[in-house]
């Protein structure tokens, strides 16, 4: 598992807009995008199907970990579908997780654009209440113009919660014939929702963000659990194959998230299933008993040869412990299993870099443009191949994925410095020459700001071009 800020700033920030004029949401900055294949691909597994069900092409979705103690979720205009792992570990069993991935989806589906429709709705009559103290005022009446004025606020807020309550039961209505239409019970959703009725009498200080930008109410609990309840597939039990997985997700969170020594309190020796297991090798490698943990996660590869996770977690532990020519094997063996998993290939091509050995850096490159040819917006895998083409003496290319990690963060200023600089020692017509120059226009760059940018470049260093025919 690997925290990286990836464009999740930018998601964070857009998803603070569920929390409209009734709540304040935690800053962006502070929250972290977890990435793991394994937990990535399980929900993916689950996901998928309702994503489809409920008319939505599960490649255009993309499911974002927060490493977040929050218990939160959020859907954005751009199909970003986040949920904090204090959500995911609150959850009892993987139907409640299902449901409100579900119910999140639903507010994609619909459309819903929380912080423009909700602050819309609450203008309306706060500018009514605001022109009727105006006018209270100008007849005569300042007591009741300035209460008028000073409620003004309050009427709007009204407006926004009548907003919200109406697109929340449109995602609940959305999710449940979704869940139906996959073959998945509703039910967890509902249980989910009766877990923490109780939210609904805090205040917003106390209450959990879910429910600052989701509001329950015993009405909406009701109609939600009438829906679900006549499906067909309401009874419907999970398979014990979802329950194991389900187990797997919270160990694997917490072992990475927990101080080890409580890891290991919830895990005891005493607790020789698969989570349990995986839990303590990862507290103990945390805690920096490497060989404990070698030890424990061999004895797995045993069971489970072709575990890629497991080899994974083999060669993160070797690569941590400054064993990066040990953990390239580990590392290989798990791209080998699953060779269109990007994460995994960053992590062998990171392994390769660290060892410092130049024979190495073409493998590293290799590896690093598949995984960026897979997911774009991967900064770590950009910023590690603007590295080691660095190391190879590839100036230009080296620029050039360094245009493209700020690129991937929506630091535009930054990536078209780089992109321009590019340009300049790459050889003219060629893919990544026109890739520097796509990075620039889509800046909004004309070609009047080119040109001026390149007089002032040329003020202070010549520019070196590279005939298209170069070698």
């Amino acid at each position: 598992m690997t925290w990286l800020p990836r464009v999740v700033s930018r998601v964070l920030a857009a998803a603070t807009a569920v929390t409209l004029t009734v709540a304040a949401a935690a800053p962006a900055a502070a929250q972290s995008a977890i990435r793991d294949t394994e937990i990535e691909g399980i929900i993916r597994e689950w996901s998928d199907p309702v994503f489809t069900a409920i008319g939505l092409e599960p490649s255009e979705v993309e499911i974002l970990l927060v490493g977040d103690s929050d218990l939160n979720a959020f859907a954005t205009p751009g199909r970003v579908l986040g949920v904090n792992t204090g959500l995911i570990l609150r959850t009892r069993n993987a139907n409640e997780l299902l449901g409100v991935i579900a119910h999140e989806a639903g507010h994609i589906k619909n459309r819903h654009t929380l912080r423009d429709g909700a602050r819309d709705a609450g203008m309306q009559p706060m500018i009514m209440s605001m022109a009727l103290g105006a006018l209270a005022i100008a007849a005569g009446s300042p007591t009741a113009g300035a209460a008028l004025l000073g409620s003004s606020t309050y009427f709007g807020a009204l407006g926004s919660l009548r907003y919200i309550s109406q697109q929340e039961g449109e995602a609940d209505n959305s999710a449940a014939r979704a869940l139906e239409a996959a073959g998945e019970s509703g039910r967890g959703l509902v249980e989910f929702f009766e877990n923490f009725r109780s939210q609904e009498v805090f205040s917003d200080a106390r209450r959990y963000p879910f429910f600052r930008s989701h509001p329950l109410s015993s009405a909406r609990i009701e109609n939600l659990r009438r829906l679900v309840s006549e499906a067909s597939h309401y009874d419907k039990t999970e398979s014990p194959e979802r329950i194991a997985q389900h187990a797997l997700v919270q160990a694997k969170i917490r072992a990475f998230m927990d101080p080890p020594n409580q890891t290991l309190r919830a895990y005891p020796s005493t607790d020789t299933s698969i989570p349990g297991r995986y839990a303590r090798a990862i507290a103990w490698y945390r805690d920096g008993q490497t060989n404990r943990a070698l030890t424990a996660v061999d004895a797995f590869l045993v069971e489970q040869p072709d575990n890629p996770y497991l080899w994974e977690l083999k060669g993160q532990i070797l690569f941590e412990e400054s064993r990066p020519t040990e953990a390239i094997e580990a590392h290989q063996r798990s791209v080998d299993l699953m060779p269109d998993a990007p994460l995994l290939r960053i992590n062998l091509a990171h392994a390769l870099i660290e060892t410092n050995e130049i024979s190495r850096l073409d493998q590293a490159v290799s590896e690093l443009k598949r995984a960026t040819a897979l997911e774009k917006d991967n900064t770590l895998a950009w910023r590690l191949l603007s590295q080691a083409y660095s190391s190879q003496g590839k100036e230009g290319e080296a620029r050039l994925a360094s245009a493209e990690f700020y690129f991937a963060q929506g630091r535009q200023d930054q990536a078209t410095q780089f992109a321009l600089r590019a340009r300049d020692m790459l050889p003219r017509g060629s893919t990544e020459w026109v890739r520097a120059m796509d990075i620039v226009f889509a800046s909004g760059a004309t070609q009047e700001d080119i040109d001026a940018a390149d007089e002032r470049y040329r003020r202070d260093r010549p520019v070196r071009v590279i005939p298209a025919d170069a070698g």
